[in-house]
């Protein structure tokens, strides 16, 4: 019997690309997603279709699950449905669960706290109080870079204090790794959490910087350059992550023996790590803008703004920790990842030249 891998979030960016290289391992794999309108819900069909799923079908929901030519099974519920994920993982034996199901956007949680509260924090609690109670051997979930918040100290490490966040989205990122310390304590629940920094590349979203900025310099129009252009970002090419995030999901961590915990947060007497997953290389926002002129061979035409609330200048991934863990080494540049993402959103949309 195949392993059955459950991925939450499978429509998502870093959902669809996870699914793949988790098939190709040989791991069954179940998904779950609501496929909520926060972003065009088309593009998240489409991801769906490219897991080899009937679209027309998934769009009549009137299946209980659906299953792809690929193999793979589909849920489409909300997380923080507690009848409905509770019978999903009685009708399925979960070894692994990855949860990248979230309502993501620092600026969007300024508008829809509640929609943050319901799939960020309810949500996650269906899926450790389900994963204790069907003994799930390890879960790894999306944590967030936001959780440095007001941090100065430059690159964000693990051991650092993350108690000063600037967003309510990563309040509730900081939250999911309290709660899941708090299961891996009480329970022995195996849980590791990452804190993806700026992730990039195809089928990517909408409401990212690159996404935008590709189609509004397409299209001749101006785009929002916050922080007047003094801003950076250690953006990270998805084929990276997901190879990252997969390496992880694969070892289950075990408590340390130390004796003391105060220099080092992201370690426990429990079975539970937390790593930063990024680049390691903070990128100029002006040059990741000139990247995509060059890819589009256009000019941009940019409205100089002040910083948003929420948002932070820099991001910086320092990484030691999960290359000495797993040997995680981010092997795309910058300009390799904009020339991949320039070439897919061309063919996606049709746009010649």
């Amino acid at each position: 019997m195949k392993k059955k891998v459950l991925i939450t979030g499978i429509a998502g960016f870093i959902g669809f690309h996870f699914a793949k290289i988790v098939l190709s391992n040989g791991y069954e794999v179940v998904g779950i997603d609501n496929i909520n309108d926060y972003y065009n819900v088309e593009l998240k069909y489409s991801r769906l279709k490219e897991l080899g799923f009937d679209v027309n079908e998934l769009k009549k929901n009137d299946r209980e699950f659906y299953i792809s030519n690929k193999g793979i099974k589909f849920y489409k519920v909300n997380l923080e449905d507690k009848q409905s994920i509770g019978k999903i993982f009685n009708d399925n034996d979960f070894y692994y669960v990855v949860n990248l199901a979230a309502q993501a956007g620092v600026r969007y949680s300024l508008k829809n706290p509640y929609s943050y509260i319901n799939s960020n924090i309810l949500g996650f609690l269906n899926i450790l109080e389900n994963s204790k109670n069907h003994n799930v051997k390890h879960i790894v979930y999306a944590s967030s870079s936001s959780v440095y918040g007001a941090n100065k100290k430059m690159p964000f490490s693990v051991k650092d204090n993350v108690d000063h966040p600037v967003s309510l989205y990563a309040a509730t990122k900081k939250s999911n790794e309290l709660m899941a310390h708090t299961y891996s304590h009480l329970f022995g629940l195996p849980t590791t959490g990452l804190r993806f920094f700026t992730v990039y590349g195809e089928w990517g979203r909408p409401d990212m910087a690159l996404f935008i900025f590709t189609k509004r310099i397409l299209n001749e129009e101006a785009i929002d350059v916050y922080n007047y252009g003094e801003m950076k970002r250690d953006f990270t090419y998805i084929e990276d992550i997901v190879e990252g995030v997969f390496k992880v999901m694969e070892k289950i961590p075990k408590g340390s023996d130390k004796e003391s915990f105060d220099d080092d947060p992201s370690v426990s007497s429990a079975p539970y790590r937390v790593f930063n997953i990024g680049n390691n290389k903070p990128v100029d926002l002006k040059y990741f803008i000139s990247l995509i002129e060059n890819s589009l061979n256009k000019k941009a035409k940019m409205n100089l703004l002040p910083l948003q609330p929420g948002d932070v200048v820099r991001t910086y991934a320092d990484i030691d920790a999960l290359y000495e863990y797993v040997g995680f080494k981010p092997r795309t540049s910058i300009e390799e990842g904009i020339k991949r993402f320039v070439k897919w959103y061309k063919e996606y949309y049709g746009i010649k030249g």
